[in-house]
């Protein structure tokens, strides 16, 4: 590290802190102030901020790899977790979800469903997995700092007493970076986390067309076509994966066999599946979701949700196909001539990069930004996480009464046992990998089913919502424990088989069990009261089978009409996905010089961005909040 790199990424580090700190005196206000900023944060200013909080360095190493390995095809293993949902809040969750006037999506859930038994316990139950929520994404994120920040810094920092070692060198990294975030962000709330997350932001943007530009001017384009092939540059694919590298690297194609996504068609089918009924479910309940809820109106959710869109893709992508380009002409032919390639860590291709082939300066701002995407991102769920321990439990069911000043101690609290716990579970995660399949397969898995039902049928009450996130949690947990442990079962076993079934293929069988929970939960006991339906109903106004409600609603009022826009939000929808994908191949088209696919995926956004002018942003300017 040079001493110019060094001096660029202590800057930051103080800049950061200095900014967290200084703005912190406006959330002693009381829990509104503290966690959702009072309701009174510019939506430009919460849309950078959530998109920043959305540009993590541990899935940033993760798509480095996939888009080394696999081409530009592989921006679709983003839906996976899925990106597009971003796309279903845009376009008409983000106005659902604000129209409730509360501060957590657990409480939302009490609009729903009603303050009785069922309402409460599917209230618990959504307060518990956004804590359990949180804390995996701590862990996610301390998995990933801390394998960063080893290959990039040259000193040992692990730490033992006598032969035992306590911490490793990348745990200690980790933990130090972990300390200085959370400072800030326990002392400010929202204030500081969105404060920032605006700078963070530009530090980004700014290291991302640096690299962009540095690896633009210094490979030529014969020396980047000598690497890869026309399938490695086709977005298009078949059922099964073709040969995406040539004779010379035939070892990538190996080790794309081993990893599970050969049928790649089948792959994209169920992440389409999941990926539907997930993004209709809604954001989980995390810092996207707290994002929303702090907002000034309803209108401005919708501004603030598709602005995050328009502001995450090109520079994050510009960053990624920067570095990547670097890696397939100065590390891929290294990587080929190496005999044992199966099981390759691709996550370290990221700090490889930066470490031996990014020039000085620009190494600084590099480590800067990627240091920024994770402060940013770990700040948003500190932030978040606790938000449902203070309102939902503690002061829901212990201290109903208690002053501003006494919940802002207890959130304190809370947020530095939420990132305990993350840590802990951190020093044993086997990988980000796996952590990310926990995440996408257990967690949201169990989510998708009984939230995808609550916006839509009016029957579903509490107990099915209760029964249905458990149930789905439960057996989706399972899965996980299962993948976990597939070294120990006996070959040729039922429990053998379906533990060596990739995650995604394994999604129908969690939706069904939990959508099994979610009938028998709702069928078995009586329907949510009408009071609270029509109160929803009226105030929200979802799509779906409300017939009952909108009736005895019309008795009051003759004036309410049934949502009828089930039809545009769909299609607005299907543009939208198309205008995010052009967002996302239109920088790698450009940093693999592939200029005419760069052109055709800047026409396509330009076109779809002039569709949804029409289509969705004059629709959001008639919203009256």
């Amino acid at each position: 590290m040079d001493i110019i790199d060094i001096s660029i990424i202590i800057a930051y580090v103080l800049l950061t802190l200095f900014v967290g700190i200084w703005v912190s005196k406006k959330a002693s206000k009381g829990l509104e102030s503290y966690f959702l900023g009072g309701n009174n944060i510019k939506w430009y200013f919460l849309g950078l901020s959530n998109g920043s909080g959305m540009f993590d360095v541990s899935g940033t190493a993760w798509m480095v790899g996939i888009l080394f390995l696999y081409g530009v095809k592989s921006f679709m293993f983003m839906w996976l977790w899925p990106i597009w949902n971003q796309i279903f809040v845009m376009m008409f969750l983000a106005v659902w979800i604000r129209r409730s006037n509360i501060m957590t999506g657990s409480e939302w859930i009490l609009t729903r469903f009603g303050d009785d038994k069922p309402g409460r316990a599917s209230h618990l139950i959504v307060a518990i997995f956004a804590v359990v929520a949180a804390v995996g994404f701590i862990a996610y994120f301390f998995e990933g700092v801390g394998k960063f920040m080893t290959v990039i810094l040259p000193w040992d920092m692990s730490l033992q007493f006598g032969d035992t070692v306590l911490f490793n060198s990348e745990q200690s990294y980790a933990l130090m970076i972990i300390i200085l975030t959370t400072i800030y962000t326990i002392k400010g709330g929202m204030f500081s986390v969105v404060a920032t997350e605006v700078l963070q932001y530009g530090i980004m943007v700014i290291a991302g067309i640096l690299v962009a530009g540095y690896a633009f001017f210094a490979f030529s384009d014969v020396e980047i076509s000598n690497v890869i092939t026309d399938e490695w540059r086709n977005v298009f694919f078949n059922w099964e994966l073709d040969t995406q590298w040539g004779a010379q690297f035939q070892k990538f194609n190996d080790l794309i066999d081993t990893e599970g996504y050969k049928m790649f068609g089948a792959l994209i089918g169920m992440s389409l599946f999941k990926g539907f009924f997930a993004s209709i479910a809604g954001p989980v309940p995390s810092f996207d979701m707290q994002r929303i809820l702090s907002t000034k109106s309803v209108k401005e959710a919708a501004y603030m949700s598709g602005f995050t869109n328009l502001i995450l893709f090109i520079p994050r992508y510009l960053l990624i196909a920067g570095i990547v380009v670097i890696a397939l002409v100065v590390l891929a032919p290294e990587m080929a001539a190496n005999p044992n390639l199966t099981g390759v860590d691709l996550e370290v291709i990221l700090p490889k990069v930066i470490n031996f082939h990014v020039p000085v300066g620009i190494k600084g701002l590099l480590l800067a930004g990627l240091l920024a995407a994770f402060m940013s991102t770990f700040s948003a769920f500190v932030n978040a996480g606790p938000a449902y321990i203070v309102n939902d439990i503690y002061k829901k069911y212990f201290r109903p009464e208690a002053t501003p000043k006494h919940y802002i101690k207890a959130s304190h609290i809370a947020s530095f046992a939420v990132v305990g716990l993350g840590v802990f579970m951190g020093f044993f995660a086997d990988s980000i990998n796996s952590l990310t399949l926990w995440i996408t397969s257990a967690l949201f898995g169990g989510y998708v089913a009984a939230n995808f039902l609550k916006w839509i049928w009016w029957r579903f009450n509490g107990w099915g919502y209760f029964w249905g996130m458990l149930s789905g949690l439960i057996v989706a947990s399972f899965q996980f424990f299962m993948d976990q442990n597939k070294d120990n079962f006996s070959e040729g076993s039922i429990l053998y088989e379906l533990s060596h079934v990739h995650a995604i293929y394994l999604f129908p069988i969690i939706f069904g069990v939990s959508l099994l929970g979610s009938f028998l939960g709702t069928f078995l006991s009586k329907p949510t009261e009408m009071k609270v339906l029509k109160a929803f109903y009226k105030n929200v106004r979802p799509w779906g089978w409300w017939k009952p409600v909108l009736t005895e609603l019309k008795k009051d009022d003759e004036t309410i009409e049934k949502n009828n826009h089930f039809s545009l939000d769909m299609l607005n929808v299907l543009i939208g996905i198309i205008w995010q994908s052009s967002m996302i191949v239109l920088p790698i088209y450009f940093m693999i010089r592939d200029y005419q696919n760069t052109l055709i995926a800047l026409v396509i956004f330009v076109i779809t961005s002039i569709i949804l002018k029409y289509t969705w942003l004059d629709k959001v300017r008639k919203i009256k909040d």
